[in-house]
């Protein structure tokens, strides 16, 4: 296919979201929104951290203590009612229905140099799509540095997947049973290895030729659940932070537009997860019925943390 990555496009949410279910790609330059975001997700590190550069506090450090601290930190920030206000924000700015879009919760990722964590709470991720993990075709990826980063230490995208099936092991992957068995505290003592059944290609891949979009801090890039995407093998002697997370449109939803899948088999939803952008309340049941594929009994359907099992609840 032919591959286009817009820059800045002034496209409206309508049309954008159109091309990135063809494919294509989006990265934006800083804007105030997005900095906002990334400068309250700094300042979550740096307390965390205590006075070491977050960069490079895996130099200076234990792995256990390092897993401990962003064990604590990044559910902090993923349930904090900021993140939430940021994400509003952002997506009004980038010309999204707030009656319309729902958004999941944004996860701080980090990604450490030179293999010191790549398991549990800072999983390195291998080339996937996020459709192998019970996401819809219309779900949309927004991903944004906490920190400057650099192509040793960015995301890669495998464009020439996008219309190559894979055979991988979604077909063992069901979103309910994963939420009651695999997440939770637990995930931080993952240190030497990681153990959870993650689905993957089950068959050798060419990772090239590969594209590395590298944005500013307050940059922003797009791409559609259905992109194959992974961790580039951190080099650059610093740990990269950054954010992520994912949109739905309502009526993209209800008419089961989207990104065409190739070669997903997993089995659940996690249409369930998404708030409304205008007042974070939960997608329409009619909704998610069209999503629904028996396996409801199989585990639970909403992971609730404990430690904000009452704030979620409410919601």
């Amino acid at each position: 296919m032919n591959n286009t990555v817009f820059y800045d496009s002034k496209v409206s949410d309508e049309t954008r979201r159109q091309q990135l279910y063809d494919g294509q790609l989006f990265v934006y330059g800083a804007r105030p929104s997005v900095l906002a975001l990334a400068n309250f997700a700094k300042s979550m590190i740096e307390d965390a951290f205590g006075g070491l550069d977050p960069r490079t506090a895996q130099n200076n450090m234990e792995v256990e203590r390092y897993a401990s601290i962003l064990g604590k930190l990044k559910p902090a920030f993923i349930h904090h009612p900021e993140s939430k206000r940021h994400l509003k924000a952002i997506l009004e700015d980038f010309g999204c229905d707030s009656d319309k879009t729902y958004f999941d919760v944004p996860r701080m990722r980090s990604s450490t140099s030179d293999n010191y964590l790549t398991t549990g709470i800072a999983f390195a991720w291998h080339p996937h799509r996020d459709t192998w993990y019970s996401a819809p075709p219309s779900q949309i990826n927004w991903w944004l540095p906490i920190y400057e980063i650099e192509s040793d230490n960015a995301m890669a995208f495998h464009p020439s997947y996008w219309s190559r099936p894979v055979k991988n092991s979604s077909s063992e992957y069901n979103y309910y049973v994963w939420n009651k068995l695999y997440r939770g505290d637990n995930v931080a003592k993952l240190i030497k290895e990681d153990p959870r059944p993650l689905p993957r290609a089950s068959e050798p891949m060419d990772l090239d030729p590969q594209v590395r979009l590298i944005c500013p801090v307050g940059g922003v890039l797009l791409f559609s659940g259905a992109q194959m995407h992974s961790s580039v093998p951190n080099t650059s002697g610093v740990t990269r932070f950054s954010i992520d997370f994912r949109t739905v449109d309502l009526d993209d939803a209800a008419a089961k537009r989207g990104a065409p899948n190739i070669d997903a088999a997993c089995t659940g939803t996690v249409m369930r997860d998404y708030l409304r952008c205008a007042d974070l309340s939960r997608m329409p049941e009619e909704i998610i019925a069209l999503y629904d594929d028996g396996t409801e009994t199989c585990g639970e359907l909403i992971y609730v943390p404990k430690a904000v099992g009452a704030e979620n609840r409410a919601q």
